[in-house]
């Protein structure tokens, strides 16, 4: 006998069966329980509140903290024939009105709200005069102060408990450690709920981390293995990322910028043009991307070091939404460490969020420079055991080179010592190398017995092996931001040639050249392997969806997923019933689509 909420899962979603631990969180919502999820992006967070909501008497109320997906979910439940509405400064006073009517009336099975809204006494007055399902509160990993997005008003959600003590809450998110879960418990008021953790794998994603060597012309080279692909390219300052989209632009790339400095209106005409249509590249600060609910986004690219592991891994996660491959790409080099310290040491937070936030780039900085397993590093930062090496990552598909650096490293580390710990990279390889610098003769450092014992590396070898030895803590750069290296307490062991250092072998210059045309025709891994016999059929469902969306003024990915779209393309259906069998095609999306796609398919 089939469940009732299996029931629903494929007659209004047109999935066949659950995934993970979805059916045992929505038994736990729709049985009048509490629940925090932590799910990662792609994995059907959504359905864990909305098909509770749908089992409920009353009316779901979604906290979202972003307009665009709330406007972008509520679209694609209406195209599956739920009524659902959302309450948010984009609307006009008239609309307001009537969505609060057929609140009132009863008519609606789900409510999007920001909870700058929800908090008002108005709002809350409201939602006490109806019978309510549930509430959901997504992206729950606002509420930590010590998160990337943290949102104070999150912190007041705790209303919810203590003036609707009968209601189900639900607190969602993609990115939260066990720190952080422990905050969202607390500042929530939910200490009683049952705690959901899937794992944080995206077994979808490919990680690529590559050393900095001509940012522009290595993001040129991995823009041309995803051509005709909508990604994201971010950066660490506005004027970085104004830069980087006109020079795409130039390069005959579709490209956006998107920045919090920007005018509002042309920020939000940029999202939506992102959204809603095909190949676009949007380059961004880390303020473009929490909510964006686009699922064919093919690769996301870092031009810079993230803050944070939390925040590398959930702006990676915009990528491969729909479960097909897709790339993480990460561009670094040790003046964007410098940056990031000088912005930790520059901030008005107080000391104890200023070590927080060191220790967050130092782990980083290990994901960075690791010869492992980039997956197992990533997993394991957030206290998930990954048995085996992924077979999806750079290091494990062309494994570095290792090696014993120990004399290397005392070069580097004694380099450091005798100049007096005050001078960044570029000097000290400088010495080492025993350029003829003017700088070096002007400072007497030609007459350091560091001077010219590193001739054996060119400089680029050389900053590899000064960024692998401030990842492994046995460098730092300076707290005031100015690029200085100075030596760790762990140093003196490895001087004293007590402890060995093992490195990764940085890549001569061919190696480099070479890599990059590997890189070039790597296209195959991260196409959707549409065979040249598909390709007609494959652009005219595409061109379809794309004519229906337009004409309905919702993004193509509302119609229906590229995913359904390459069902269709191997299955080839010829009736509604074999039609309604490819996943993601509920019954109200066959009833208004099938025959459209039907006919494409016959001819």
């Amino acid at each position: 006998m089939t469940s009732p909420a299996l029931d629903v899962l494929r007659r209004v979603f047109g999935y066949a069966s659950f995934r993970g631990e979805q059916q045992a969180i929505i038994e736990q919502i729709a049985g009048g329980g509490d629940a925090l999820v932590l799910m990662p992006t792609g994995a059907g967070k959504s359905l864990c509140y909305q098909i509770p909501a749908l089992l409920r008497a009353g009316t779901g109320i979604v906290v979202s903290p972003l307009i665009a997906l709330m406007q972008d979910q509520v679209a694609a439940l209406q195209q599956l024939g739920v009524d659902a509405q959302y309450l948010n400064s984009s609307q006009d006073a008239a609309t307001q009105r009537e969505v609060e009517r057929r609140l009132a009336a009863g008519e609606l099975k789900l409510l999007y709200v920001a909870p700058e809204r929800l908090l008002t006494e108005r709002c809350l007055d409201q939602l006490g005069r109806i019978p309510l399902a549930l509430f959901a509160i997504d992206e729950a990993h606002c509420v930590s102060q010590w998160g990337h997005d943290f949102r104070p008003e999150y912190r007041q959600l705790t209303i919810l408990h203590e003036r609707f003590a009968d209601v189900p809450r639900i607190a969602l998110t993609a990115t939260a450690d066990a720190p952080t879960r422990k905050e969202i418990l607390e500042r929530l008021n939910l200490g009683a709920a049952r705690q959901f953790v899937s794992s944080f794998d995206r077994p979808n994603i490919f990680y690529r981390v590559v050393e900095k060597d001509n940012a522009r012309r290595q993001l040129a080279d991995f823009l041309g293995a995803h051509s005709g692909e909508s990604g994201i390219v971010y950066c660490l300052s506005r004027k970085k990322v104004e830069d980087t989209a006109a020079w795409l632009v130039g390069q005959g790339i579709c490209a956006l910028p998107y920045h919090a400095g920007m005018d509002a209106s042309a920020r939000s005409v940029n999202q939506r043009r992102f959204l809603r249509e095909d190949s676009i590249v949007m380059t961004a600060t880390i303020a473009f991307g929490m909510g964006i609910d686009k699922p064919d986004v093919r690769f996301v690219a870092h031009l810079d070091l993230p803050k944070s592991l939390e925040g590398y891994y959930q702006e990676t996660g915009r990528a491969g939404r729909d479960g097909l491959p897709a790339e993480a790409w990460m561009c670094y080099g040790l003046g964007d460490v410098v940056a990031l310290n000088q912005f930790i040491a520059q901030s008005e937070s107080g000391e104890e969020r200023k070590r927080a936030e060191r220790a967050k780039l130092d782990a980083l900085l290990a994901y960075a420079e690791t010869i492992g397993c980039r997956r197992q590093r990533l997993l394991g930062y957030f206290g998930e055991i990954f048995a085996a090496p992924c077979g999806n990552c750079d290091n494990c598909t062309n494994p570095p080179l290792s090696f014993d650096g120990s004399i290397l490293a005392q070069k580097a580390l004694s380099c450091v010592f005798r100049s007096g710990q005050r001078y960044g990279v570029g000097h000290l390889v400088n010495i080492l190398r025993g350029e003829d610098d003017e700088r070096v003769r002007a400072l007497g450092h030609d007459s350091l017995s560091t001077f010219g014992i590193g001739a054996e590396l060119d400089a680029r070898q050389w900053r590899s092996v000064f960024r692998q030895l401030v990842a492994m803590r046995l460098l730092a750069t300076d707290t005031e931001g100015y690029g200085v290296l100075r030596l760790m307490p762990a140093s003196r062991a490895a001087l004293r040639g007590e402890a060995e250092v093992t490195l990764r072998r940085p890549a001569d210059r061919s190696e480099r050249r070479s890599a990059r045309k590997s890189h070039r025709g790597e296209r195959a891994r991260q196409s959707l392997q549409v065979a040249p016999h598909e390709t007609g059929l494959w652009d005219t469902l595409r061109a379809t969806r794309a004519h229906l969306a337009r004409q309905q003024g919702v993004p193509a990915y509302v119609i229906f997923h590229d995913a359904t779209l390459l069902q269709m393309l191997r299955a080839r259906p010829q009736t509604q019933n074999e039609l309604g069998a490819i996943s993601g095609i509920g019954a109200a999306k066959l009833a208004r689509y099938g025959e459209v796609f039907l006919e494409v398919l016959r001819n």
